[in-house]
């Protein structure tokens, strides 16, 4: 009788579940894949206040990879935890995004929702201005 008025007088103990976690569990198992120099122009678009309407901003990729990229932005501005990113000269259109960091140098580390293509990375590779792509050529029959 006395332990289970023990047990009832104690405060009840936290339940450990993967969705009490501040990250998901899918990016805590996901491969990690290198990020590559690049230079795309890009546009980041994102809703403001619960508002219908996009707003965007224009930044530059400086690097990629299949699940992530670091983005530079030319003003700081306050950017929600979900954005889209919009690369128009590869003809790659809104790339859902999740905010992982906002360094001071106004250089932003964003996570992919969906893994790009080998097709995307390479369209991308090919619009790029760094001088690493500078000999990369598109390939229409794949």
């Amino acid at each position: 009788m006395q332990k289970a008025s023990s047990m009832s007088s104690a405060a009840p103990g936290i339940i450990r579940h993967f969705l009490n976690r501040e990250e998901s569990f899918m990016y805590d198992r996901e491969a990690s894949y290198p990020l590559e120099d690049t230079r795309n122009e890009a546009r980041i678009e994102f809703t403001e206040k619960g508002m219908q309407h996009l707003s965007s901003r224009r930044c530059e990729i400086i690097k990629i990879s299949k699940s992530s990229a670091l983005i530079g932005i030319l003003t700081q501005f306050q950017l929600p935890e979900n954005f889209y990113l919009d690369i128009p000269s590869a003809r790659i259109p809104l790339i859902g995004c999740l905010l992982k960091r906002v360094h001071s140098n106004n250089i932003i580390e964003a996570r992919f929702l969906r893994l790009l293509s080998d097709r995307d990375l390479n369209r991308i590779f090919v619009y790029s201005t760094h001088p690493n792509h500078r000999n990369r050529t598109l390939d229409i029959y794949r």
